[in-house]
């Protein structure tokens, strides 16, 4: 019997992602094609890097395929979904998803959570740029080693062509400031830096921006709810309950900002003692898990305390690149993965305006 392109997707018609729930024939299969031997080849575009429940969604179009008597065999692609656009909030058009990383406080490695997972992404395939926000002590740059191409000029001299390190473009207020000076600037400049980073720069065609946000819940945080509209946010924190508090408050300037809160990443978790393997939760332990469960959000990951993750951030080769077997970089690989899916079920929702980002300037 022979085997049509039309047979084929009225088998797979009846499939749901199992991320968002709709049928993969409305926007995610295509370029269906029939061999000599009536087997069918077609790709399936997945809506997210590294997309979690890529499994469940194999054996969903097997099972499809084979109650029909068919068989296909499946080539994976990548298309993310971006966010609708806001019309009050038209900067970045080329930018699919914002990432805001952030933490209550500092010293809880939420600046190398950003670098790894924005090179854990870039490895999974997608397009990342990452925006060093903390504008007081900016640590990207330091963290991802020597840049590829210096920050410039455009051709046509009108904009600002961001950094290249190991092809994620990045920007960052330590490009302009010398090595050793401290940035004192009020609020207001703050947030001027922040919309020429947004308004001037070339990003290109990007999937995920992370930006880098600084500790605590200042300008920088309001001015970028302000100006861009953020997909979401992860917290980081570490296991002890010091550290929870502070995340709480983040959590709730957020929740006014209407910027959704999609996970929590538990930085530090414990130490595996590398001749003996005994685990030490130096920090405690299970503070992460209960906060994601306060506030009813996914634990994103758990990354454990290992000096091959410190060293990776002193010498500009980030642990998911330096030591990619490593339990810590399969954290990281982890956390990236889980934030983009919930980033992309976060695409079919409409934009929201806050009465707060409406009143405050």
């Amino acid at each position: 019997m022979s085997v049509t392109v039309e047979q084929v997707l009225a088998a797979l018609s009846g499939v749901k992602d199992p991320a968002t729930g709709r049928e993969i024939v409305a926007d995610q299969v295509s370029d269906v094609r029939i061999d000599a031997a009536g087997e069918a080849t077609f790709k399936i575009d997945l809506i997210s890097p590294g997309f979690p429940l890529r499994d469940a969604l194999e054996a969903s179009v097997r099972a499809a395929l084979a109650a029909r008597n068919l068989r296909g065999t499946i080539e994976w692609g990548l298309k993310v979904p971006q966010k609708p656009a806001r019309q009050d909030l038209n900067r970045l058009p080329t930018v699919k998803n914002i990432l805001a990383v952030a933490a209550g406080k500092g010293g809880v490695g939420k600046s190398t959570v950003s670098v790894n997972v924005a090179m854990a992404l870039h490895r999974l395939g997608a397009k990342v740029a990452v925006l060093d926000a903390d504008i007081y002590g900016p640590s990207v740059p330091k963290m991802l080693g020597t840049a590829e191409r210096e920050t410039s000029t455009t051709l046509a001299g009108d904009r600002i062509s961001p950094a290249m390190y190991r092809g994620i473009p990045v920007m960052s207020v330590a490009f302009f400031v010398e090595p050793g000076n401290a940035v004192v600037w009020r609020g207001p400049m703050i947030h001027k830096l922040l919309k020429q980073f947004l308004e001037d720069v070339d990003w290109g065609e990007i999937d995920y921006l992370i930006v880098d946000l600084p500790p605590g819940t200042g300008d920088a945080q309001l001015s970028l709810a302000q100006l861009i509209p953020i997909t979401g946010s992860i917290m980081v924190t570490t296991p002890q309950e010091v550290a929870l508090i502070d995340v709480r408050r983040a959590v709730n300037m957020f929740n006014k900002l209407e910027v959704p809160v999609v996970g929590v990443v538990e930085n530090m978790s414990f130490y595996v003692c590398p001749s003996c393997g005994h685990h030490d939760a130096i920090f405690a332990s299970g503070g992460g898990a209960a906060l994601a469960r306060e506030l009813g959000v996914e634990l994103l990951g758990q990354v454990p305390i290992d000096n091959r993750v410190s060293y990776g951030g002193e010498s500009g080769v980030p642990v998911v690149e330096g030591a990619p077997d490593s339990e810590q970089a399969k954290a990281f690989t982890n956390v990236a993965a889980r934030a983009a899916l919930a980033l992309s079920k976060l695409s079919a929702t409409g934009p929201k305006r806050s009465s707060l980002l409406r009143t405050v300037t």
